[in-house]
């Protein structure tokens, strides 16, 4: 019970931190998206108009910090993150809500899929070292240190250009309308096949190198001994005993790419040219769009606390030694 009230007051803290230092750094950099988007339409905005401008993105200087601090709050309990005007002053939320799908898509299914896989591996590799299996090792290495923009452009200039396998750009073709239709999905998931494929090769090495480590240290001991000895098999000395401990330290790592998930390989997407919400974000980032900026990094921020509070849960679940202490 102690442990659960250290860890949900600690999230809770670094909710508020993360939401305030949000609220913070648009304020405390050069400019407001007032002004840029002034620039961006001079002579076209009334005096009241830009009056209500800055009073519907929080701006107007008759108010303190602390208002607009206080505002913002109330803001966000009422699920509203403000105006994008970058996108025709539309709701940032529903700015979110139209990239979010594609990337959980995308980068969401090639994180789980590498993961497993990734784990599933060096889980063998690691109980069956000293074999021929290490020959994987060189592989997975090499693998975990390349950039996924440089295995994005190689894959582009193979697969695309050269062979003209899969397309190189985009999420699907232009002219096609979007709907949960089987033509739509098709060609949805044939655009996307690269970039996934891509994210898988390029960070599947990590997950295999982290779990052998870990199976590694843990074959060696004593109760991976003693089940042995019991004449358990392999398998369930692997399964029950070893990869079970094994892949602890591997959910900590699982949790933070499942919350960057949301984040999006913001890299990749550009290379892909894909609308997910890395691409959104640089965008936003360019057009100086503080409230979509705002947004997404609150979004991000959320699915990061998300996932890692799951990840305790999951410890609680697999380690008794973690329910002794909750």
């Amino acid at each position: 019970m102690r442990f659960a009230l250290r860890r949900t007051l600690f999230y809770l803290f670094t909710a508020w931190a993360a939401i305030t230092i949000n609220f913070l750094i648009p304020r405390m950099m050069k400019g407001d998206p007032v002004s840029a988007y002034l620039q961006k339409n001079q002579g076209k905005i009334s005096p009241e108009a830009i009056a209500a401008l800055r009073t519907l993105f929080g701006l107007d200087t008759e108010r303190s910090l602390w208002e607009q601090y206080i505002d913002y709050w109330k803001l966000l309990f009422s699920g509203d993150l403000g105006r994008s005007f970058s996108h025709g002053l539309a709701p940032v939320t529903d700015v979110i809500g139209t990239a979010l799908p594609w990337t959980v898509g995308l980068v969401g299914i090639a994180t789980v899929v590498s993961f497993v896989l990734g784990t599933a591996v060096g889980a063998v590799i690691g109980w069956r070292r000293g074999r021929g299996s290490d020959a994987v090792i060189p592989v997975a290495t090499f693998f975990s240190t390349v950039p996924y923009f440089w295995m994005g452009l190689i894959a582009i200039a193979v697969f695309s250009s050269a062979l003209g396998w899969f397309p190189a750009s985009h999420a699907y073709g232009k002219g096609t309308r979007p709907g949960l239709t089987p033509e739509f999905i098709g060609e949805v998931v044939y655009y996307g096949a690269l970039p996934a494929i891509t994210i898988v090769i390029a960070s599947l090495g990590g997950w295999i190198l982290g779990m052998r480590n870990m199976m590694i240290t843990v074959l060696d001991e004593d109760y991976i001994t003693v089940a042995q000895a019991k004449g358990l098999s392999d398998r369930r000395v692997v399964t029950t005993y070893a990869a079970r401990n094994a892949m602890l330290p591997q959910l900590s790592s699982f949790a933070l790419a499942l919350g960057f998930i949301v984040g999006g390989t913001l890299v990749m997407e550009l290379v892909f040219s894909y609308p997910g919400i890395g691409k959104l974000l640089l965008d936003a980032t360019n057009a100086k769009d503080y409230p979509l900026m705002q947004g997404v990094f609150l979004v991000i921020t959320l699915a990061v606390l998300v996932t890692n509070i799951l990840a305790d849960i999951a410890y609680v679940i697999l380690d008794p030694r973690a329910r002794q202490e909750a």
